[in-house]
């Protein structure tokens, strides 16, 4: 835990699970200005996880326990599943605290903008926990695209894809509405996000989600191609079924292109139990470094280190010094309705305007 100041800024975690444990707990208590304080969950293992990572961590087991002591708190952190995310953000609002909603921020468009809203009409500082903007590769192709090393980007391929050949259990494979389950709502927002940050609005969609398993009630293999307002054309692939995964990135413009093989390392880390601030952090093995060039002429470019810590420094600042949140909530809300798009996409096999 890093050192806090006495007026830290008070966290409640509500819910402790892959999100919880290996994402937010660990990324608050490396904050300086955050002290996590509660973390709320019933289930015994994840109780006993909790009191082992987090010992000065008051474990409660649901929120009507906490909403009691939300007089000690300022934010509150919502990583549970992602039917809940509006109910229980409304509910932390109207007890007074700030809130971070895991992706993705709702289940659908009309919940987004509803809580939007919300937030705005409350006084609350409402922001979503779009991690991957502080992906190591995503920092250095902005870095690129900024430099004007690509030229004019006319082409962004950006890929998630993984080998996993029996389907995990879960409320991810639930296919009803309310649930968001399925892989566009899960990486694909993460996608969706990374693309529009980097070329803009988009004009039209195009997707192709299809479900790979037995019996499977969700998008398990899914692409979906956005046509920006910039002229940029983005191709996203998201899967759970990639023996052989393509390039993370493939990105094509006027003057060179840039590809890059492998994950951003700090998820792999976290897993591990290492925490944010120790050297090295977020910096990858030389073999995973892009290339940059043409067929004739390439060369090798180092990633920029990965920086998940920033989204919590950069909201510890927003919630003290009023300064701009992390990410803006109708980002989010766009990523949303890009989303039910590509449903409608899909359903009609043909792009559709947005």
């Amino acid at each position: 835990m890093s050192f806090q100041p006495p007026d830290a800024l008070n966290v409640a975690l509500i819910g402790y699970g892959l999100a919880g444990a290996v994402f937010h707990g660990p990324l608050i208590d490396s904050t300086p200005g955050l002290r996590l304080t509660h973390i709320v969950t019933s289930a015994r293992e994840r109780i006993r996880a909790a009191h082992a990572a987090h010992p000065q961590t008051t474990v409660v087991a649901d929120v009507q326990t906490l909403w009691q002591n939300a007089y000690q708190l300022d934010l509150a952190v919502i990583a549970t599943p992602n039917s809940t995310h509006a109910t229980l953000a409304r509910a932390a609002m109207d007890a007074g605290l700030h809130v971070v909603v895991d992706k993705p921020l709702a289940t659908c468009s009309d919940e987004a903008r509803a809580l939007i809203a919300y937030a705005d009409a409350c006084g609350r500082r409402l922001t979503v926990f779009q991690n991957r903007r502080w992906d190591n590769d995503f920092l250095t192709l902005r870095s690129l695209i900024e430099q004007g090393e690509l030229g004019d980007v006319y082409r962004y391929e950006s890929r998630f894809e993984r080998w996993r050949p029996q389907p995990k259990s879960g409320w991810r494979r639930s296919g009803a509405q309310t649930a968001a389950g399925g892989i566009l709502f899960d990486l694909g927002s993460h996608l969706i996000d990374q693309a529009l940050q980097l070329f803009g609005p988009a004009q039209r969609v195009y997707a192709e989600l299809d479900p790979r398993y037995s019996e499977s009630e969700v998008d398990d293999d899914s692409f979906v191609a956005l046509t920006h307002a910039s002229g940029v054309r983005s191709h996203l692939w998201m899967s759970s079924l990639a023996a052989q995964p393509g390039p993370r990135l493939r990105v094509l413009g006027s003057r060179s292109a840039y590809v890059k093989y492998g994950l951003d390392p700090q998820e792999a880390a976290l897993r591990r139990g290492e925490r944010p601030g120790v050297r090295d952090w977020g910096i990858e093995d030389e073999g995973n470094h892009g290339w940059l060039g043409s067929e004739r002429e390439r060369r090798r470019i180092p990633s920029l280190p990965g920086a998940y810590l920033q989204f919590y420094a950069r909201l510890a600042s927003a919630l003290r010094y009023d300064a701009a949140l992390p990410v803006d909530p109708r980002d989010a809300l766009r990523v949303l309705e890009i989303i039910e798009a590509a449903s409608r996409a899909h359903d009609q096999g043909m792009p559709i305007p947005l």
